[in-house]
């Protein structure tokens, strides 16, 4: 009876802990997955990648408002008040007032909207003074901006992978200076092209700096506590944050507008636009709504995700903003842009390589405390 006991026993101790070993590795490996906004959101990123090209467009068929430019980045965001209402309206049942954003992270997201408004207007120059494919080089350094303030403010941790990439996506834009006229369109002077250079970096500093902020004031001001904080913030948070930031930023583009008398603009730029005065109605209409996509888009990974991986999503589209300058805008690529194109890609690639090993890893730990008695 007692070698019975004995052999049975392990058995029986070993049973029940199998099976719950198993539904909680499973468990710990499901919080790796992206969630089904997570995945939108970088869809909605991707979708808007025709943006930055439509407000070249803008530019090189005769535009010439920095701050109308500014507006088209900011002005989308009334399309999300109907999607708003319906949400709201159908989780009316948990309350109303408990699905409204908290008035503190509502004034956290209008002062951020005053800064990514500064930043679409610095955008618009540079935009202004630089091909599309050599200003989409230097907005891709917004990754390593992101990177830098996100350990400043909310703790990112640096791994090998992730300051290689820091670097090279440093060094890659940096290439576009090298050699006489590197990236300089026939007949620009040397000034007007480093202005425009100058230009797009501070734009990429400062939309670097605004991703981790809102990262930081969901943190602060935004997370649910209780059960409810281990699943994502609803989309209705997500287009909240996005409509605030969104007024907030359209406030200081029109007010920029009134003291630079600028409302009467489209009228007179309509009538001499190269495309036509119908196309020139269309390229707003249709560059402010791709705008809206990638911001809600940015806005949804970082409230989903983190800052980082939307700054990563930006960094992302910047292959097929060079393809689509290249094709619709003939712009050249010289030897320069495809250096530095292929550095920005070495180093995306090697961010994503280091967040997969880190997540193996991360699951590998996760089995060995499971398995450990």
């Amino acid at each position: 009876m007692a070698t019975i006991s004995a052999s049975a026993s392990p058995a029986m101790q070993e049973a029940p802990k199998t099976p719950g070993a198993t539904i909680a590795t499973a468990a710990a490996r499901a919080r790796y997955r992206p969630s089904p906004l997570v995945i939108f959101s970088a869809c909605l990123v991707l979708l808007g990648a025709g943006g930055p090209l439509l407000l070249r467009v803008y530019f090189v068929h005769g535009g010439q408002s920095m701050w109308l430019s500014a507006l088209l980045q900011m002005s989308g965001w009334p399309l999300l008040l109907p999607s708003m209402c319906v949400s709201l309206f159908r989780g009316r049942r948990h309350g109303i007032a408990n699905l409204l954003l908290p008035p503190r992270l509502v004034g956290a997201a209008a002062v951020l909207g005053v800064f990514y408004a500064a930043s679409g207007y610095v955008y618009a120059m540079g935009s202004q003074a630089l091909p599309l494919s050599t200003s989409s080089l230097l907005i891709a350094t917004q990754l390593a901006f992101t990177a830098i303030f996100a350990f400043l403010f909310v703790g990112l941790r640096f791994t090998p992978f992730s300051a290689n990439a820091v670097v090279l996506l440093t060094i890659g834009p940096a290439v576009l200076g090298v050699g006489p006229g590197s990236g300089r369109p026939a007949g620009q002077s040397s000034k007007a092209y480093w202005v425009g250079f100058c230009e797009a970096i501070a734009a990429a500093a400062v939309a670097g700096l605004v991703l981790p902020l809102v990262e930081l004031a969901m943190e602060r001001y935004g997370r649910r506590t209780g059960p409810a904080a281990r699943a994502p913030p609803p989309f209705s948070t997500v287009m909240q944050v996005q409509a605030v930031m969104g007024a907030a930023g359209t406030m200081v583009c029109l007010l920029g507008m009134a003291i630079k008398s600028d409302f009467g603009a489209p009228r007179a730029e309509a009538a001499v636009f190269g495309l036509g005065e119908t196309n020139y109605y269309l390229v707003l209409v249709w560059d402010a709504l791709l705008w809206q996509l990638l911001n809600l888009g940015t806005i949804g990974l970082i409230t989903c995700a983190s800052s980082l991986l939307a700054g990563i999503m930006i960094a992302v589209i910047l292959p097929l903003s060079e393809i689509l300058a290249v094709i619709f805008l003939h712009e050249k690529f010289d030897g320069p842009k495809g250096i530095a194109l292929v550095l920005s890609l070495w180093g995306f690639a090697s961010y994503l390589y280091g967040e997969n090993a880190q997540k193996k890893e991360a699951e590998k730990s996760g089995d060995l405390e499971l398995v450990a008695p």
